[in-house]
């Protein structure tokens, strides 16, 4: 009896035991169900399509976050295609219903409205919580800080961008310069207003500008005039908000405007900057002012055309500030470090990609240059070639140049294939007259020149 009460009782106890590991695996399972089921913050915020080609702006950068904080956060992205200016009529729609995104984009291209939304507490002050997070404070360069702080002293725009993004140049388009007779990008202001001339007189618009959206693009061109020319006109321009335009600078600024648009297509007026873009690479205009961003939207097909320079004066144009990213007063603590959580992921985002940019592999780095310079090198060599021998009264049929490989790009051969322009006969010896001259303009050995005439 006793043997039997110890079993009943050794019995009872593991299907106690049991029990209690089935019920503590139930309530594990749950709470795993539940982590597993919870819905991440999602964080609303417009981004729009580049309408010319289809290109979602800010995709990688939306993505990889998502990626990052997924069943944390999610970017919840309202994909519009819209042009500047309509985007930024919208935000003053939203505002006034009272519909805005949790982030907004792009703020900063609406001066007033800008002003607006911060009188009004629109949008948060994100000063406190960059002072309280260390490690993203140290991420944010000095100038972008001092280029995102209101008059207040107060940060209402995100510290996200990096100086080396934010620089604005000219891109242009060598074979319109050339059909212009127009070798290389002019250097000081003097030298571009004459490419200006040559290219109009050519048949060619030198520019393509637009007035909508703040009409940033032909901005980008009058500031570096201005800021070039003086101590004071650089001065002007490095303010935000001017006091006032009536002094030698507004004036100035004024007036380089009204020239630049002199040179411009006939549709650059109360159209946005889409307009522009267009023109240029359509070939309607041989320049058109932005920022290194617009690499990435070159389409297909223009990249042996389009060369990208400094303004004249060798000056570069930045507003570290532009991206313009704010978030919206009034969301939910979830949603605010969510936003907060992506504005520091930005922030982070941008300087491993400038990292990237700047700290490629020296031997990449080398063999892209080696690529880059000799195919160059080696067409801008078969034009000079084509000049000569037009000069001589040849014309080629074929040229080769080619290049050693290694420190030295120089010239190891030159083959020609040319015939008289002018129908005549070659006569006796002419062959070996080009030779000579292309060993003396090019300082080559006759033995690497190579001719053949085609009768």
């Amino acid at each position: 009896m006793k043997k039997q009460h110890i079993k009943k009782t050794i019995r009872s106890m593991f299907i106690l035991l049991l029990m209690i590991c089935l019920l503590t695996g139930c309530k594990t399972s749950e709470k795993k169900l539940a982590e597993e089921s919870k819905e991440p913050v999602k964080i609303s915020i417009i981004l729009t399509v580049d309408p010319s080609t289809g290109t979602k702006n800010e995709q990688k950068v939306v993505e990889a976050f998502n990626k990052k904080y997924k069943g944390t956060y999610e970017l919840d992205v309202d994909w519009i295609v819209e042009t500047e200016a309509d985007y930024r009529q919208n935000l003053k729609r939203l505002n006034a219903t009272d519909e805005l995104p949790d982030i907004i984009t792009d703020l900063r291209m609406l001066p007033s409205f800008y002003q607006k939304m911060i009188a009004e507490n629109r949008i948060a002050d994100l000063t406190p919580y960059i002072d309280a997070d260390e490690e993203w404070s140290s991420m944010i360069e000095p100038v972008v800080q001092e280029g995102c702080t209101y008059a207040d002293g107060n940060i209402y725009l995100a510290p996200i961008s990096t100086a080396a993004f934010s620089c604005c140049g000219i891109f242009w388009n060598q074979e319109l310069f050339n059909k212009a007779g127009i070798d290389s990008f002019p250097t000081t202001w003097d030298e571009f207003w004459a490419c200006c001339d040559k290219l109009t007189n050519a048949g060619i618009t030198p520019l393509a500008l637009h007035t909508d959206g703040t009409g940033w693009a032909p901005m980008l061109l009058a500031s570096a005039a201005v800021a070039s020319s003086s101590e004071e006109g650089a001065e002007f321009m490095s303010l935000i908000y001017p006091d006032t335009y009536q002094n030698a600078s507004g004036l100035e600024l004024a007036n380089t405007l009204k020239r630049l648009f002199s040179y411009t297509t006939s549709n650059a007026l109360y159209n946005d900057f889409d307009t522009a873009y267009n023109n240029f690479f359509t070939g309607k205009a041989a320049m058109v002012p932005n920022g290194y961003w617009m690499i990435d939207q070159i389409p297909d097909g223009w990249e042996q055309c389009v060369r990208f320079s400094s303004f004249p004066g060798n000056t570069l144009v930045s507003s570290p500030e532009t991206f313009g990213w704010a978030l919206t007063s009034g969301c939910s603590e979830e949603v605010k470090e969510g936003a907060l959580a992506f504005f520091k992921f930005r922030t982070e985002f941008n300087l491993l990609e400038k990292e990237k940019m700047f700290s490629m592999e020296k031997k990449y780095l080398e063999q892209e240059g080696k690529d880059y310079v000799q195919k160059n090198c080696q067409k801008e060599m078969e034009r000079q070639i084509k000049t000569l021998l037009e000069q001589l009264s040849y014309e080629s049929t074929e040229v080769r140049v080619d290049f050693f490989n290694g420190e030295e790009l120089d010239v190891k051969e030159i083959r020609c294939v040319i015939r008289r322009a002018d129908g005549n006969p070659p006569g006796e010896g002419e062959p070996d007259q080009v030779k000579r001259k292309l060993a003396q303009v090019y300082n080559l050995p006759e033995g690497n020149i190579n001719i053949k005439i085609q009768e």
